[in-house]
């Protein structure tokens, strides 16, 4: 693996999903892994999980981690190709990257869409250019269109969780919420699951807020959530804005926030958020500390995911 920002780097998700849960039983089987190596965590918003839990995992490899918020504590980018800099900008990509790839070994970044221009957004020019003239192994923390780190504990959650051998219905329900949020926790565990392939998969969401048939081919697309949620093994909720009007909430029916009475269709499903979230508004409370939540689990697994990731282009740049 020579970067990581979506499951089209990865070669075989299972092999993965194993490689995470052997580092959970023993996180530091590989901790002289990363000796000498050094991974800048680049932050462009606030983060807790993928930040804490990126610095365990590459600590438990034995590299050093530096984490800095670009968002307060650097310049601001330019990333415009032929711009001319006499605006708000302060350095230009093809500038700052290069030094980064000349600190670091390995880069991770955090960025944020704007949710007010899709076409830049979803043209990821930040990572695409730190790819580009960097020269070093970049790790998405969660892009404007994607959060891989994340659908892949989700992967590793589901693994461990369901015992039988049939595939598990995993439904992912749109929740509301007070503002708009991004798509990307939407369109990566999407796009995982399609790949992953060991589930039936169902989307679930009031109408105006489909995602892009790249992300979801391959699920079907309900837009009656209790149809959806009929006899339902994992229930992943989360909110995103609209798509095609882009960044924009179209909707505040409440009745879509999750409840007991929801889930009493489905098969004991469990409950999955990739956090934070708003209590009572986008799950009830009642749900949320119920023996049907497991976002715990699912947060924890954020730490075996990123360490599996980590060790895979490090052992691919010690084969180089």
């Amino acid at each position: 693996m020579k970067h990581f920002t979506s499951v089209l780097d990865v070669a075989d998700i299972n092999v993965l999903v194993e490689k995470a849960i052997a580092y959970k039983v023993k996180p530091l089987s590989d901790n002289t892994l990363g000796n000498g190596k050094r991974i800048g965590l680049l932050f462009m918003n606030p983060s807790m999980r993928t930040r804490i839990s990126t610095q365990i995992a590459a600590r438990n490899l034995g590299m050093e981690v530096i984490v800095f918020n670009i968002d307060k504590d650097g310049w601001k980018l330019e990333l415009e190709d032929e711009a001319i800099m006499n605006s708000n900008t302060v350095e230009h990509i093809k500038d700052a990257a290069p030094v980064l790839g000349a600190y670091f070994d390995m880069l991770g970044v955090r960025t944020f869409p704007s949710l007010q221009n899709k076409e830049e957004d979803y043209a990821e020019v930040l990572l695409g250019q730190l790819i580009q003239y960097a020269g070093i192994p970049i790790v998405s923390l969660e892009s404007a269109t994607l959060h891989p780190l994340q659908s892949l504990a989700d992967i590793i959650t589901i693994t461990e969780q369901h015992k039988e051998k049939r595939k598990p219905k995993v439904v992912l329900t749109w929740a509301p919420h007070i503002k708009p949020l991004p798509q990307c926790v939407a369109n990566s565990f999407a796009q995982w699951v399609n790949a992953w392939g060991k589930a039936d998969f169902v989307i679930t969401h009031p109408k105006g807020y489909e995602l892009y048939d790249t992300y979801t081919n391959g699920a079907t697309i309900e837009y009656n959530q209790q149809t959806a949620l009929q006899d339902a093994d994992f229930v992943y909720v989360k909110n995103w804005s609209s798509v095609t009007d882009y960044g924009k909430v179209l909707c505040e029916d409440n009745s879509w926030m999750l409840t007991p009475e929801h889930l009493s269709i489905s098969n004991h499903a469990k409950l999955m958020h990739c956090l934070p979230l708003r209590r009572n508004v986008e799950l009830s409370s009642s749900v949320l500390d119920s023996k049907s939540s497991i976002i715990t689990e699912q947060a924890s697994n954020r730490v075996c995911a990123a360490q599996a990731v980590l060790a895979e282009i490090l052992k691919h740049n010690q084969a180089c």
